[in-house]
């Protein structure tokens, strides 16, 4: 029995179905780039076994435990943390079987589809998870994860992950990266720069984020220019490890292209914490523009993925902190918000912006149009809530006419999840796959044109977009 079905994803029309299984298999074999991401680069430093199923596939998966969360599931009798240390389930088979009771919540999601293509391809299961094989499963899975041919390096090359970027704060000392660094392994792991606990007035601590920033690079953060040289000094330190991006999460899309002035003027009272909303807002703008400049300088990638209302729920952020399911999508607003940028340097050629959403109502409105006038723009693929066959079909339905499949950049997986990234590159191929077939049947693309924008889509296009 299998979990997943083999023709998954593809249309039900023969003809096409035909097809899509031809442009797919055509793709199903080629190496994963994987430019953004979170998965912990100390998995590949060390090299340790995962310790369990429930800490592999459940604790660190918002995606899972939040579906969980919404049937009255509590997030401490799925062992996340507590940010007090208070007491929250520890025994890794409860919280497994607790997962397993609750698992017919994910069908039909994407979760679903990425769990069980990892139950089955990754740890040889052919049997429906459940509360009645929860046990089973457990067993197996810990059995496996105590094999040499199961730990992360193993795993990175059995995925046939080309390059895989983590993502770190801009104080982080990347001591996991240097050890990767230093113990000749071969694979590809590196950092990516994210500053936002240092360019966000709202951060919390960010007047002494910012003085560690100054500590750290001997520059002097309390002014305008030692704090732009500050972070000049940490990208360049990231780029050591690695890095060819940066990455931005602000609430908004807003830009500012301020006079020096104005930016310091702002730049004083967040260190002194009486901005306005506005003013922070204004304040994160302007680094964005300023952080472009630096792309231009040392070529680092600029992501900017706006719209995330994060947290939420105020009681589950006092108490389990950020990136716990409560991060909600909202309306976002790019046309006006990024001109300010874009009059400074969306006509740099030698510029790489990549632009994320979670308004999927700007797709053929607002991001398209954008991305096939500027030259320094790109779209970043459908992700989060959307990195699914439906969201993939609507975001190539409502953008390829407008700005064609190359100004766009490829798919990334953005997870936590090491055993889902096959799982969700998969669901990407074959989906846009489908999207292709259905060109080609309808006369808007040759069948060799479909083939060759398939490769792209599946590893070109991430390669030259994060510089890879």
């Amino acid at each position: 029995m299998a979990l997943v079905d083999p023709d998954r994803l593809f249309p039900v029309e023969t003809g096409l179905r035909g097809l899509t299984r031809a442009l797919y298999e055509s793709v199903a074999d080629l190496p994963i780039i994987s430019p953004h991401g979170h998965c912990d680069p100390q998995w590949f430093a060390e090299n340790k076994r995962f310790p369990n199923p429930a800490e592999l596939f459940v604790i660190p998966d918002h995606y899972v435990f939040r579906m969980l969360v919404s049937q009255g599931v509590p997030l401490t009798d799925l062992g996340v943390p507590r940010v007090d240390g208070g007491p929250t389930e520890t025994d890794p088979r409860l919280i497994w079987k607790r997962f397993a009771e609750h698992y017919y919540l994910l069908r039909g999601t994407p979760s679903a589809m990425w769990l069980n293509h990892s139950f089955e391809h990754v740890f040889g299961l052919d049997v429906p998870l459940s509360a009645e094989t929860a046990d089973m499963y457990y067993d197996h899975i810990d059995a496996k994860l105590a094999q040499d041919d199961f730990r992360p390096r193993a795993l990175f090359d059995r995925f046939k992950i080309e390059a895989l970027a983590t993502t770190e704060g801009a104080l982080d000392d990347l001591k996991w990266h240097r050890q990767i660094r230093e113990s000749g392994w071969q694979g590809r792991v590196i950092t990516t720069y994210r500053p936002d606990a240092v360019v966000d007035p709202e951060f919390e601590g960010f007047a002494d984020n910012v003085a560690e920033l100054g500590a750290i690079t001997g520059e002097d953060t309390a002014t305008w220019d030692g704090y732009l040289n500050a972070h000049r000094a940490r990208r360049a330190y990231f780029k050591e490890f690695g890095a060819t991006a940066s990455d931005h999460g602000h609430a908004t899309a807003r830009t500012e292209d301020l006079s020096a002035a104005d930016a310091n003027a702002l730049f004083q009272k967040a260190l002194k914490g009486t901005c306005t909303a506005d003013e922070a807002d204004a304040f994160r703008g302007h680094m964005l523009t300023e952080m472009a400049r630096m792309s231009l300088e040392d070529g680092l990638t600029l992501q900017i993925h706006p719209g995330a209302r994060r947290n939420h729920s105020a009681p589950v952020f006092a108490a389990h902190g950020r990136d716990k399911g409560f991060d909600i999508p909202g309306r976002t607003d790019y046309v006006g918000a990024l001109r300010p940028l874009l009059d400074a340097v969306g006509m740099e050629r030698d510029l790489t912006v990549i632009l994320f959403t979670l308004d999927e109502t700007t797709y053929g409105r607002e991001l398209a149009p954008m991305a096939g006038a500027y030259p320094a723009l790109r779209l970043g693929p459908p992700w989060w809530f959307f990195d699914s066959y439906e969201g993939i079909r609507k975001f190539r339905e409502a953008t390829t006419e407008t700005c064609g499949f190359y100004n766009t950049a490829g798919f990334n997986d953005d997870t936590r999840a090491f055993c889902s990234i096959p799982a969700r590159h998969d669901v990407a191929r074959r989906s846009d796959c489908a999207y292709l077939a259905t060109l080609v049947a309808t006369g808007r693309l040759r069948e060799d044109e479909a083939f060759e924008v398939a490769q792209d889509l599946t590893y070109r296009l991430a390669k030259e977009a994060y510089r890879l």
